[in-house]
């Protein structure tokens, strides 16, 4: 997955990767009068201010002047599970050369739970080589015309040298952390054409290809780290990248129903299955397997990307199966998940594969031992610093030229962020409770807001 979020679209409907959901909502609870001075943080276009920090008092009534946000605490959606990004195999790799008290100060301002931190709390990695490794590797590769269907070959050896040592350090941070894994390609032995690029995965090895990734999740385990969902294929309708395989609605109807659900359930895997992993422009894709109710069975979700298409495509899978949540998307259509792309990649936007993405921006620049940090860096912080994992989405009108999403945390807080999309300044009312903020955003900022 690679996010061609902006600060607009992520912080209008609130980032990327999702679950939504339907599944029994928490009871309105009363909420504490609010007592305290407003807390805001601005990001600005121009990164004149990068979450720069600020309080607002409350106003003693609406301006009549400007247009009112209406924040409804008694109008419930979707529970959060989290914010954060991609650890690929090259972000680890940048970050794992680090030097160890420069590494351990950047994983605590990450992943930490004081004032400074991100506090991101949900990461993706990829099962075997993503096209932001410096080279290509499943974890049973053989040589030509070799198979090895009882994986006794299968070695998760590539990701200790800096994937699963860099994980170890962050879950001693942040134990509660959340991990989705997804293939890129699986081993070229089980595919049509022999190559990692592009191809399908031959059905003979479709029982063989569902216990490679249970036993992922199994020899992870092994090593502390717990696997909380996967997704069988990473875009399985774009065969051109390196890394790649093509997937059809149907075939993955069929590999999930008869293949991997049934290993999961012998095995015990508790890892969600979450379909489809790719854009919104596709919601036959996620319907078409979703209607199989075998496949439904087993599928918790559905993922979507933001490169094509519209995040209402969410909403229209919601809409079919409340029941299934949401991955990929965005939080004011039903996304309980929301993570931008590569974490970290050099001045040059390495490490990538032959044939992978050239110019694919990580959050965080990393040359040598200078860490400077980019735009979906302060983007995925807008909402993770703020909004911890079981928050919930509550109810937000929008403007014209003010998009939101809002939210309230489980201690009872009110999060608003809000994103100014119009070329002049724009000032508002928020209305909560009774209680009134007056606020401007200039064009192009974003501005979290945080009261009780």
């Amino acid at each position: 997955m690679r996010s061609t979020c902006t600060l607009l679209s992520l912080l209008i409907s609130l980032l990327i990767i999702a679950i939504s959901c339907s599944r029994t909502q928490p009871d309105p609870v009363d909420t504490p009068a609010v007592r305290y001075p407003v807390g805001l943080w601005v990001t600005s276009s121009d990164q004149t201010n990068l979450l720069y920090n600020r309080t607002l008092p409350f106003s003693s009534a609406e301006d009549n002047r400007f247009p009112t946000i209406t924040v409804d605490t008694t109008q419930i959606f979707q529970p959060i599970d989290g914010f954060g990004y991609t650890l690929t195999g090259g972000s680890a790799g940048l970050i794992h050369q680090l030097a160890p008290a420069t590494r351990a100060q950047l994983l605590e301002e990450l992943f930490g739970n004081d004032d400074n931190s991100v506090k991101i709390s949900y990461l993706r990695i990829s099962i075997g080589a993503s096209d932001l490794d410096s080279e290509v590797f499943s974890y049973n590769d053989l040589p030509a015309d070799e198979t090895d269907i009882n994986l006794d070959q299968f070695s998760l050896s590539r990701d200790t040298v800096h994937l699963i040592p860099v994980l170890k350090e962050i879950l001693a941070i942040r134990p509660d952390l959340k991990i989705m894994g997804s293939p890129w390609s699986p081993p070229v032995w089980m595919k049509s054409n022999g190559s990692s690029v592009g191809g399908y995965l031959k059905p003979e090895y479709y029982g063989v290809y569902a216990r490679y990734i249970a036993r992922y999740i199994q020899a992870m385990k092994a090593q502390g780290i717990h696997i909380e969902a996967i997704t069988p294929q990473n875009e399985p309708q774009h065969g051109g990248n390196n890394p790649s395989l093509v997937m059809s609605a149907s075939q993955q109807a069929v590999f999930i129903k008869n293949h991997l659900g049934p290993v999961f359930k012998a095995d015990g895997i508790d890892t969600k299955i979450i379909i489809w992993d790719h854009n919104c422009d596709r919601p036959d894709f996620p319907l078409g397997v979703l209607s199989d109710p075998g496949a439904r069975e087993y599928a918790d979700g559905t993922a979507f990307h933001l490169y094509a298409g519209d995040e209402s495509a969410m909403s229209v899978i919601h809409d079919a199966y409340p029941d299934k949540n949401l991955i990929i998307g965005t939080t004011r259509n039903w996304s309980r998940i929301a993570l931008e792309w590569n974490l970290a990649a050099d001045p040059n936007y390495d490490p990538h594969t032959p044939g992978g993405c050239t110019l694919c921006q990580g959050a965080l620049t990393i040359s040598g031992q200078t860490i400077s940090r980019n735009v979906s860096y302060y983007i995925i912080a807008h909402a993770a610093k703020f909004v911890p994992p079981g928050s919930v989405r509550i109810a937000s009108t929008l403007l014209t030229e003010v998009q939101n999403v809002a939210f309230r945390t489980p201690d009872g807080k009110k999060v608003l962020i809000a994103m100014n999309e119009g070329g002049q300044p724009q000032s508002f009312n928020i209305s909560s409770g009774g209680k009134w903020i007056t606020a401007t955003l200039n064009p192009g900022s974003a501005g979290t807001f945080v009261w009780e």
